[in-house]
C-alpha cells in the first residue's frame, strides 16, 4: 500500500525560503537543542572535566543543537 505525502513545494529565492518551514523548523530546533544543551551544562554539567560534551559550555551547546536539529529534520523518515 503507497502512502501519499504531501510535500510543500520548494522555495524559489532567497526571501521566500525566509518565510518558509524549510528555514524555520530546523532554525528552531538548533535554537531549542542549543538552549537545551546549555541548561544541561549548568544544572547536571561535569565538575571534573572528565566528561566530553558536559564540561565544556561550547561542546554541550553544540551537542544539544545538533541533536535538536536531528529531532526536527529526521534524516531518516520515509516521508
Amino acid at each position: 500500500m503507497k502512502e501519499s505525502c504531501d510535500n510543500e513545494i520548494s522555495p524559489k529565492n532567497f526571501n521566500d525560503l525566509i518565510r518558509s518551514s524549510y528555514f524555520w523548523k530546523p532554525a528552531a530546533g538548533l535554537i531549542a537543542g542549543g538552549i537545551a544543551g546549555f541548561l544541561y551544562y549548568y544544572f547536571v554539567g561535569c565538575a571534573t572535566g572528565s566528561c566530553a560534551i558536559t564540561s565544556n559550555p561550547f561542546t554541550s551547546v553544540l551537542f544539544g543543537g545538533v541533536m535538536g536539529l536531528f529531532i526536527v529534520n529526521r534524516p531518516f523518515k520515509t516521508c
